[in-house]
C-alpha cells in the first residue's frame, strides 16, 4: 500500500537527517516505527503525511506516486495524521470534528457518539463539547481516535500517541488502537517506543541515525531489540 524509495531528508544546511530510508507498509498491517529520540521516526512520519518533502527519494501509494502531493490531496487519498501534541480549536465541537471527518452532516440515521462510545468516552458529556485546553491529554487522544474512526482512512498515522497521557489513559488506548485496526481493516503507522505498543505491532521498523536498523515482523524484530536495549543498561563485564 505504501511505499517509501530511498528517501533523504536536510534542513537548514544540517547533517542529513534521513539519509537513504527505505520501508514498505502493505495493507491491514500494524506497523510501530521506533528507535532513539533524535533518529528521524516523526520526521518520517511527516513526510508520508506531507507536512514535509523529502530532499530525495519517492513514496508510493497503492502504486501512485504521491511524493509531491500536498497534505489535503493525501487526505483525499485515504492518508490521516494525528500529532504527538494534538491541535485544539477554540470554537469547534467534538461534533464538528466528527461531521467534517466523516465528510457529511451526522442525524438519527448515523449517530456520531457512537465513536465516541468505541473509545471509551461518555458521549452526552463530549459531544458538544469545544476542543480546546478544558481536555486532558488522555481525553483529546481518544477524540483523536475517535475522528479517525469517522474518517475511516485507509492509513492513519499517529506520532507518539502516549505522549502527555497518565497511565490508566494509555492502559486503555492500547485496546482503543487494537479495536481500531479491527474497525477500519485499514493500516495503522504508530512512531512510538513504548515496549506495550510494540507488543500489539504486526511489524517494527527501527530507525536509529535517520537510517533503518531493522524491519520485519514484530516476532523477529522484538526480541533482538529487547535484547539490545538491556544489554545497553546492564554494566559491562570486566573481564571482556
Amino acid at each position: 500500500m505504501l511505499e517509501l524509495q530511498n528517501i533523504c531528508f536536510s534542513a537548514g544546511g544540517h547533517e542529513d537527517i534521513l539519509k537513504d530510508v527505505s520501508f514498505t507498509i502493505p495493507d491491514d498491517r500494524f506497523v510501530v516505527i521506533t528507535g532513539p529520540n533524535g533518529g528521524g521516526k516523526s520526521t518520517v512520519a511527516r513526510i508520508i503525511a506531507g507536512l514535509q518533502q523529502p530532499t530525495s527519494g519517492k513514496i508510493l501509494y497503492n502504486g501512485e506516486d504521491i511524493t509531491n502531493k500536498s497534505i489535503t490531496e493525501r487526505a483525499k487519498l485515504g492518508i490521516s495524521f494525528a500529532f504527538q501534541q494534538p491541535v485544539r480549536f477554540k470554537g469547534i465541537t467534538v461534533r464538528d470534528l466528527l461531521e467534517l471527518a466523516s465528510g457529511k452532516k451526522m442525524d438519527q440515521n448515523e449517530d456520531p457518539c457512537k465513536y465516541l462510545v468505541e473509545v471509551g468516552l461518555c458521549a452526552a458529556n463530549y459531544i458538544d463539547r469545544e476542543v480546546n485546553d478544558s481536555l486532558s491529554g488522555g481525553e483529546i487522544k481518544r477524540i483523536e481516535i475517535a475522528i479517525a474512526l469517522a474518517r475511516g482512512a485507509q492509513l492513519s498515522i499517529f506520532d507518539e500517541p502516549e505522549a502527555g497521557i497518565d497511565l490508566w489513559s494509555f492502559r486503555n488506548l492500547i485496546g482503543i488502537f487494537e479495536h481500531l485496526q479491527e474497525e477500519l481493516h485499514g493500516s495503522i503507522l504508530i512512531i512510538s517506543h513504548q515496549e506495550r505498543i510494540l507488543n500489539i505491532a504486526d511489524d517494527i521498523i527501527v530507525l536509529a541515525n535517520g537510517q533503518v536498523r531493522k524491519a520485519g515482523p514484530r516476532e523477529e524484530v522484538l526480541p533482538t531489540l529487547m535484547y539490545e536495549e538491556s544489554r545497553a543498561f546492564c554494566p559491562k563485564d570486566k573481564n571482556n
